[in-house]
């Protein structure tokens, strides 16, 4: 191998020292290990894009409400496992703001990142109904939510959404459904790992499905609004962010803080479930857990199960960063609209040097510039390619992961690489590109 910018024996070392193999089945935080070491023992600083964590500064209304509540005492008390109410109240009222959907303070839950929301719920829905024991993940889709699942023994079906758009859903969907075992369709939106953003006609198909055949729909929204080519910041106007919810009562909704607020480090996140599931019975939960009330179960059996509430001053803080959206006090999409113009960027400058953009068409339109964008180099295999790029001091993880049936491709997020960084990109991909020509 020629002189690359990363000392190639420091690599050597430390993936001999990690052992993992082929580098496409390793999972985010292993990567993020990897390259930890690499700099410690190299002193030099990669182009990370293995790892989709906040790139900008959290948001001050929520830094300092959650100060506040520091101050005023919360550390004291546990959390009502319900949610504070300031949270529960505004949380129903920026779903209102900007989806235009109707959900009464009850169903909004602060919890433990959108991580924990998901996993309660995928734990209650697996035992709504004996017959159905499968969750359906439109993928791609984001890794660990299929970790959970194998942490919790429990089941799953998945298939690549690319080949199937539009009305190519309906019969995709209804293949999975007629089985009767689905008792779940899972999926982000935009798409964690693609940004391929759902339609409204597709999100009507899912709704009327879900309904039809029975099944609850949990819509991953960790980037909401962050679909570039609308402005989804001003509050109770359109356009609004898309949502299944509009076409079905069968919703849960994951609202994280993390990506939106960049507020990752507080944990903190909002499950939403529509009035509708929210107070249905299931006499199969009240086998399983000894109460029938899905919204009670989720709460009082599960939640309170995994953590006895979320931070109390994180929900304050979730709270007034909502609060100030809605009264239109901060535009949320502005403050992270940085990441589209790194993506455009970045999208070019592999381009030019050789790679391709694996999902790089949204319903036959050009996909946006987001959180996210996916690469492939020719005549490389996935964990080749990421070993590859590690001497070239840049990292990014396999779509081996996320259920793409492009094995060969890497997911690459934006968040992390500052719009300084860029021409040490583009020089680290142009001798990429010189030593690695096919």
């Amino acid at each position: 191998m020629n002189t690359t910018p990363i000392n190639g024996n420091a690599v050597k070392e430390v993936l001999a020292e990690m052992n993992l193999g082929d580098l496409s089945k390793a999972t985010i935080r292993e990567l993020v290990k990897i390259v930890d070491l690499i700099q410690e023992k190299t002193g030099e600083k990669f182009v990370r894009m293995e790892m989709g964590v906040p790139g900008l500064d959290p948001v001050k209304i929520g830094v300092e409400a959650q100060k506040e509540a520091l101050t005023q005492g919360v550390a004291r008390n546990y959390p009502s496992i319900e949610g504070v109410a300031e949270l529960k109240i505004e949380a129903s009222r920026f779903v209102k703001n900007f989806m235009n959907i109707d959900v009464s303070p009850q169903g909004c839950i602060g919890t433990v990142g959108s991580m924990q929301g998901g996993y309660a719920v995928f734990m209650a829905n697996a035992c709504l109904d004996p017959k159905k024991d499968t969750a359906l993940f439109i993928d791609p889709g984001f890794p660990v939510q299929k970790q959970q699942f194998s942490v919790m023994g429990h089941k799953f079906a998945s298939f690549d959404v690319y080949d199937f758009r539009g009305e190519k859903l309906r019969d995709k969907l209804k293949s999975y459904l007629e089985k009767g075992n689905i008792n779940s369709i899972i999926y982000s939106n935009p798409n964690n790992p693609t940004w391929v953003c759902l339609t409204t006609e597709e999100l009507k198909i899912i709704g009327d499905l879900a309904t039809e055949y029975d099944v609850l729909v949990i819509e991953d929204l960790a980037y909401f609004g962050m679909d570039f080519r609308k402005d989804f910041s001003v509050p109770g106007q359109p356009p609004y962010q898309p949502s299944v919810a509009n076409y079905t009562k069968n919703w849960i909704m994951l609202i994280s803080s993390s990506k939106v607020f960049s507020y990752a480090g507080e944990r903190m996140a909002a499950l939403i479930i529509s009035d509708e599931i929210f107070n249905r019975e299931y006499p199969h939960l009240k086998e399983r857990y000894g109460v029938a009330h899905y919204g009670k179960v989720v709460v009082y059996r599960i939640l309170y199960a995994l953590s006895s509430g979320a931070s109390h001053s994180g929900q304050h803080a979730l709270a007034a960063m909502f609060k100030a959206v809605s009264d239109g006090k901060f535009n949320f999409v502005k403050g992270v609209s940085e990441y589209g113009e790194r993506a455009k960027i970045m999208k070019k400058l592999f381009v030019e040097n050789g790679f391709k953009i694996v999902y790089d068409k949204d319903m036959g339109e050009p996909l946006a510039d987001g959180f996210y964008f996916t690469i492939e180099y020719p005549g490389m295999k996935g964990g080749e390619l990421i070993e590859k790029l590690l001497y070239y001091g840049i990292c990014a993880i396999s779509l081996n992961n996320t259920g793409s049936t492009h094995t060969n491709g890497l997911r690459a997020c934006v968040s992390q690489v500052q719009l300084s960084m860029m021409t040490t990109l583009e020089q680290r991909l142009k001798q990429f590109n010189s030593d690695n020509k096919v």
